[in-house]
């Protein structure tokens, strides 16, 4: 009785203490992360929170629930990219690209969101709590 009550224990242990699996392509990540140049990569769901991403080219990368917070996108490209879930809490976002994109159920919280390009991209269910946004088409609620 004892062996199957600790067995069942070290089982539990084992799944709870299991890191989730992580969609986004490492060598991607470190290519995003070296060389600013990231064109179709796929970094969903890798945390880049905190990230200095000035001017880097994220057109059509697949950022799906990917961790951008507290990151600094000034300048960068992500034309088409899907951002679908994402968190950019406190992000910075000036003068950023994001024409064409996915930006359905985006975490924008207390970002700063300043003449950011948005011609076509999805605004649906965006959170744009404490966030200060200017010179840029969006309005409260994403709508």
């Amino acid at each position: 009785m004892k062996t199957k009550i600790l067995a069942t224990i070290a089982l539990l242990s084992t799944i709870s203490l299991a890191e989730p699996v992580k969609a986004a392509n490492p060598a991607h990540v470190q290519q995003l992360l070296e060389t600013k140049v990231c064109e179709n990569c796929d970094l969903a769901g890798a945390d880049l929170s905190g990230s200095h991403l000035v001017g880097a080219d994220l057109r059509n990368a697949n950022l799906q629930k990917a961790i951008l917070a507290n990151t600094n996108l000034e300048g960068a490209d992500l034309t088409g990219a899907n951002l679908k879930g994402a968190n950019l809490t406190g992000a910075f976002v000036n003068g950023t690209s994001l024409n064409e994109a996915n930006l359905a159920n985006v975490n924008f919280s207390e970002a700063r969101l300043y003449s950011v390009e948005l011609a076509g991209a999805n605004l649906t269910g965006i959170n744009l709590s404490g966030a200060e946004v200017f010179n840029t088409d969006i309005s409260v609620g994403g709508e």
